[in-house]
């Protein structure tokens, strides 16, 4: 699809990410080059390291990399100035905590571009990311709680920052048909009747896959249940050896990584997310889009992926029987409050998260800046 208006001249727009990891943050990354390129713009996506699970998800999109090998340091970006002076960007966009450390750099040594910086996690920032907080042209904040926590804890003027909402990687399409989701449900040993809980993320330890195992093994006894943990990482194999410690091994199925998790959301009955810093979960948006209702602790953002107290809960950082209780509300109630709470996640979620929207309000807020501002 097309979103540039024929008024509107081409703009060059230079996307930095550090490495196209399997991440909530680098399939936005890929989706915005994309998106920017498809609506006529000439696009560029600068990655510091080689490699990476989407790497090979990049098809004909003008890609370049800094390290000529994976030296497996995530802030090492060689030559960046003199990348980025070839390209001639007439906006860079900073993507993930490394990219957005350099941004103040950047901005400096290109002070014709608009630069702008990202806030997307909960987690502490380092100096230099709130450095360039302070020197880039501008601040994307993917939720309104991200803006709030820039103007309170980084003294940054609130005409400063943009809310634009992540967007959908994986709307979903029609309602997955009951054979489908029974197919998938069967192989991994669940019945039309187990509770499956649902988390796809990659495995780190600000993830929260580890305290979702022991939330988990509170649940009842007698019930029928299963946790499936979708994703991989460095922090899997600690995992494992936690579900087994737990005596959960019967119950918990690692999946692995996958490439389009949409058939994990048509078959699972709620999904669960338990991290405390993580920002606005791409998990939690992709789920509401499939119909899932979700359960998850209070982080920055996580309130705004939802709708509380219907479509979902938000429970306090480790109230573990708050969240037990409310799994068990969702997962077992009746067929009717299920279908009509899963048509409502689905509304708000294509409604909020709307690729498209979220494309056009980006080329709105680089158009605004490389005409009518100077960093």
């Amino acid at each position: 699809f097309t979103l540039r208006p024929a008024a509107v001249r081409a703009m060059k727009i230079l996307v930095v990410q550090d490495q196209l990891r399997s991440g909530g943050t680098e399939r936005q990354s890929i989706l915005l080059s994309r998106a920017f390129r498809d609506s006529g713009h000439h696009v560029r996506l600068l990655t510091f390291r080689p490699g990476g699970a989407l790497d090979g998800s990049l098809e004909d999109l003008p890609r370049v990399c800094l390290q000529p090998f994976d030296t497996k340091l995530d802030w090492f970006a060689p030559e960046l100035g003199r990348a980025v002076a070839r390209f001639g960007p007439d906006v860079v966009l900073c993507m993930g905590r490394m990219a957005n450390c350099y941004a103040g750099r950047i901005q400096g040594q290109n002070p014709d571009a608009a630069v702008i910086a990202t806030m997307r996690t909960g987690k502490p920032l380092p100096w230099l990311f709130r450095r360039s907080l302070r020197r880039a042209s501008h601040i994307v904040a993917n939720s309104a709680d991200a803006k709030a926590t820039l103007i309170r804890s980084h003294a940054i003027r609130a005409e400063n920052v943009t809310v634009i909402y992540n967007g959908l990687v994986f709307p979903a399409g029609a309602v997955a048909d009951s054979d489908s989701r029974r197919a998938l449900r069967t192989r991994h040993g669940a019945t039309d009747s187990t509770l499956v809980l649902l988390s796809v993320a990659m495995f780190r330890p600000e993830k929260g896959q580890s305290e979702l195992l022991t939330t988990a093994a509170q649940l009842p006894s007698g019930l029928d249940w299963q946790l499936w943990l979708a994703g991989d990482g460095p922090a899997l194999d600690a995992c494992r050896k936690s579900a087994t410690a737990l005596g959960l091994d019967n119950r918990v199925r690692f999946l692995g990584w996958q490439a389009s998790p949409a058939p994990l959301y048509a078959a699972a009955d709620v999904a669960v997310h338990a991290s405390s810093s993580e920002g606005l979960s791409n998990f939690l948006i992709e789920a509401q889009a499939h119909g899932v209702p979700a359960v998850a602790y209070e982080a920055q953002g996580v309130g705004e992926c939802l709708i509380p107290k219907d479509t979902g809960y938000v429970i306090p950082p480790g109230d573990r029987g708050a969240f037990v209780e409310a799994v068990l509300r969702l997962g077992q109630s009746d067929p009717a409050a299920k279908s009509g709470r899963s048509d409502r996640a689905r509304r708000f979620a294509r409604e909020r998260f709307d690729p498209a929207s979220r494309t056009r309000s980006y080329l709105d807020l680089f158009s605004r800046l490389t005409t009518n501002s100077t960093p």
